[in-house]
């Protein structure tokens, strides 16, 4: 049988919020392109994952015409609780920084952009198979299979891999450099069914260990604590999961987490990573294809979020006023808010985790740096600032 062909401007290989969140800016700009995603947009709807917004991704969302349901639905955080020697301690960011962050799961997020998307007449293709990129130096060209087993192929001027961290279209890009930290241990997440525990997120510093509770609905919660990698979820029952939250959760304070039935139990490793360049003929990286950030500094989807708005300037630029130059500026403008946001990730997780082997030093600078850390002003401020989000 003939071989289909489709022809667009942009190619968009991933339909999560990086993909759909672009797909989104260049119809905005009058810009076509066509999503490709192996997975159903139901089996992404399935994948539940927490979601911290800066300031500027609620505002892209809202002044782009995605959806105003954050503004109404999300929670508004105007600070965190740093907790560790058994007392809580609150970083202001109003304050501090004249700035809120937004507790919205990244699953409403991708709700938000795909009924975004279908009301405006995108060109989605979800449950595709054997995607593959198979030009994109002069061309860009994309194959892939349809539900009925047909073979397809779109041509376009531009091909954009945001197919996550397991990312195909990375390896196209060549040369390349990649940059990774593994860490030594993971975070086991439990989704509760209990009523909040506290207004804001507490990250908590513990002698056995960092711990993060975070909350999800009003009858359901979120709630994070140090583990190994290899950590067996399954072996622990709801008691052993309570009485290890609330030992790293105690103080003199008599603080209590409020508890209910363990609804889901997972063990989440992470690491760093950044590869460079993010363009490579006509091909660009973007979100967690091109980079991913330890879950302590509540970076992923927002770096994702900034990428896709920095690409779609340049693909405008491009693509509508025949500056190809543009293309050039994106790995380096991309790559220095990446960094930056791997710092403070990185600067996250040492402070608050407890590294395997520690001694009674390590254990006396981290309370060192956390005591310096909400005594300062200054500090304080830098925490606010880089939580809620440098200005795009």
């Amino acid at each position: 049988m003939t071989q289909p062909t489709s022809r667009t401007r942009v190619a968009i290989v991933g339909g999560g919020p990086a993909g759909l969140m672009l797909s989104h800016l260049l119809h905005v700009a009058g810009i076509e392109s066509v999503v490709l995603d192996t997975r159903t947009a139901e089996e992404i709807e399935a994948t539940h994952r927490a979601g911290i917004l800066e300031r500027d991704s609620v505002r892209l969302l809202a002044e782009s015409g995605v959806s105003g349901r954050v503004l109404a639905e999300g929670h508004e955080h105007q600070g965190i609780e740093l907790r560790f020697a058994g007392t809580s301690h609150r970083i202001d960011f109003q304050r501090l920084v004249g700035a809120s962050c937004w507790l919205y799961p990244q699953t409403e997020v991708f709700l938000d952009l795909h009924r975004a998307r279908v009301r405006d007449g995108g060109d989605l293709r979800y449950g595709v198979a054997s995607t593959e990129v198979i030009e994109v130096l002069d061309r860009a060209r994309v194959r892939y299979t349809d539900l009925d087993g047909l073979r397809h192929e779109v041509v376009a001027d531009l091909v954009v891999g945001a197919d996550g961290s397991r990312s195909a279209t990375r390896a196209l890009v060549d040369p390349r450099r990649q940059y990774t930290r593994e860490y030594p241990f993971a975070w086991f997440g439990v989704l509760v069914e209990a009523p909040p525990s506290a207004p804001e997120l507490i990250y908590t510093r513990a002698p056995s260990g960092f711990a993060l509770i975070s909350r999800r609905t009003d009858t359901v919660q979120r709630m994070y604590f140090q583990c190994a990698p290899d950590e067996d979820a399954d072996a622990w029952s709801d008691d052993r999961i309570w009485s290890e939250l609330q030992t790293r959760l105690a103080g003199d304070d008599g603080f209590r987490l409020q508890e209910g039935p363990v609804l889901e139990r997972t063990v989440l490793p992470f690491r760093s990573f950044v590869q460079t360049p993010m363009r490579h003929g006509r091909l660009m990286l973007a979100g967690d294809a091109a980079h991913t950030v330890p879950p302590t500094g509540a970076k992923g989807l927002n770096l994702a979020l900034a990428d896709v708005r920095v690409l779609a300037e340049c693909v405008e630029r491009a693509l509508l006023r025949g500056d190809d130059a543009a293309l050039d500026t994106y790995t380096d403008r991309a790559v220095a808010r990446v960094w930056r946001a791997q710092h403070f990730s990185y600067w996250m997780t040492t402070m608050l985790h407890r590294l395997p082997g520690a001694t009674d030093f390590d254990e006396q600078r981290q309370l060192g740096e956390l005591t310096s850390l909400v005594s300062s002003e200054a500090g304080s401020t830098y925490l606010a600032e880089g939580y809620t989000g440098w200005p795009q």
